[in-house]
C-alpha cells in the first residue's frame, strides 16, 4: 500500500474539515453492526448514504475542503471487525490533495501499541481518533499510556469523542455503552501527562460543556472540534469561548455523513454566532497549524 504524504495547497481551501468518518470501504463493508448504524441515522434524523472514500474525496474536491478522514476500531467491544485504517490512509494516498488520515485503533486489543506503531511508520497517518464510550476504555487509566506516548513522539494529534453520543442512543440500555467515559475532564491527566501531546475534544460535550471548557483553558495542548451538532444548538459558553479565549484552538468538524459541512456551515451562517475575526482561524488556520499543513 502506498504511505501518505500530503500534497494541499493550504491557500486553494476554503475549509478544513477536522471530522469526517469513513463508515464503510469498497467492498461494503461497514464500520458498524448494522442496528447501530439503524440507530444513529434515527438519532440524527438522516438516511442518506454511508458514501465509500473515493466518493468522499469528490465531495470535498467539489467544496475545496480539505476532510481528515478515519473510523473507529472498538471491535473488542462492538464483536466487529472495523474497516481498516491502513486502507483508509492508502485511500487518502490516491486523493492526498484533499484528505488528511487518521488511523483508529481498539485500546484493549493486546496488540495496539504495535498497531499503532505500524499505522504511523507504514501507512503515515496524521493522527488518531479514539472514542472511549464505543470502544468501552477510560482513557484516563495509565494502562493505556503507552499508546500516548507513541503518539506523542510521531507529533501526530489525538482525536478523543466527548460527551453525549447518537451512537447507541434509543438502543435497549444504549447498546451497553457508558457515557462516563466520554466525560472530558477524563482527558485533563492525560493532557498533563503528555504535555507535548496535542489532543482534540471532538465536539460540544454535552452535558459536561464548562469540564472541557475548564481542560482547554488549563492546558495548551487540548483543542475543542465543533462537530457532530448543528451550530444552531452550540451551548452559549462554547462560541463565547470560540470567539475570544479559545479561538486559536476551536476547529471546524462537521461529522460527515450524519451531518454535512453544508449542513454546519449554512447553519453557522444563519445564526451568525461566530465573530468575522475568529472565523478564518476555525474554517482553516488553526487545523492547518496543528496538521503543519501550513497556513
Amino acid at each position: 500500500m502506498a504511505r501518505y504524504e500530503p500534497a494541499i495547497d493550504v491557500d486553494a481551501l476554503t475549509a478544513i474539515d477536522t471530522h469526517v468518518h469513513i463508515e464503510v470501504d469498497a467492498h461494503g463493508h461497514s464500520s458498524m453492526p448494522a442496528e447501530l448504524s439503524e440507530a444513529a441515522s434515527a438519532y440524527f434524523s438522516t438516511s442518506g448514504p454511508r458514501p465509500d472514500l473515493d466518493s468522499v474525496a469528490a465531495y470535498y474536491r467539489e467544496r475545496k475542503t480539505a476532510a481528515v478522514v478515519f473510523t473507529v476500531d472498538a471491535e473488542t467491544q462492538l464483536h466487529h471487525p472495523p474497516v481498516d485504517s491502513a486502507d483508509i490512509a492508502a485511500g487518502a494516498a490516491r486523493h492526498n490533495d484533499i484528505l488528511i488520515p487518521y488511523g483508529s485503533v481498539d485500546p484493549r486489543r493486546p496488540d495496539a501499541l504495535d498497531r499503532i506503531r505500524r499505522l504511523l511508520d507504514e501507512s503515515g497517518v496524521r493522527g488518531f481518533k479514539f472514542h472511549p464510550t464505543v470502544q468501552g476504555f477510560d482513557p484516563s487509566d495509565e494502562q493505556y499510556y503507552p499508546l500516548y506516548a507513541a503518539i506523542q513522539d510521531a507529533a501526530v494529534p489525538a482525536l478523543f469523542h466527548t460527551g453525549q453520543t447518537g451512537i447507541g442512543a434509543g438502543m435497549p440500555g444504549g447498546y451497553g455503552f457508558g457515557l462516563a467515559l466520554s466525560n472530558p475532564m477524563l482527558l485533563d491527566s492525560v493532557a498533563a501527562d503528555f504535555p507535548d501531546l496535542q489532543i482534540i475534544m471532538a465536539h460540544p460535550s454535552v452535558p459536561w460543556q464548562d469540564e472541557a471548557l475548564s481542560v482547554a483553558t488549563h492546558k495548551h495542548n487540548t483543542w475543542i472540534d465543533l462537530s457532530g451538532w448543528s451550530p444552531k444548538y452550540f451551548p452559549a459558553e462554547l462560541v463565547r469561548a470560540a470567539n475570544s479565549y479559545l479561538r486559536e484552538r476551536i476547529l471546524f468538524g462537521s461529522d460527515f455523513p450524519l451531518i454535512t459541512p453544508d449542513r454546519w456551515i449554512g447553519d453557522a451562517e444563519k445564526t451568525a454566532l461566530f465573530k468575522p475575526e475568529a472565523l478564518p482561524g476555525i474554517m482553516k488556520n488553526n487545523a492547518a497549524r496543528l496538521l503543519g499543513l501550513g497556513g
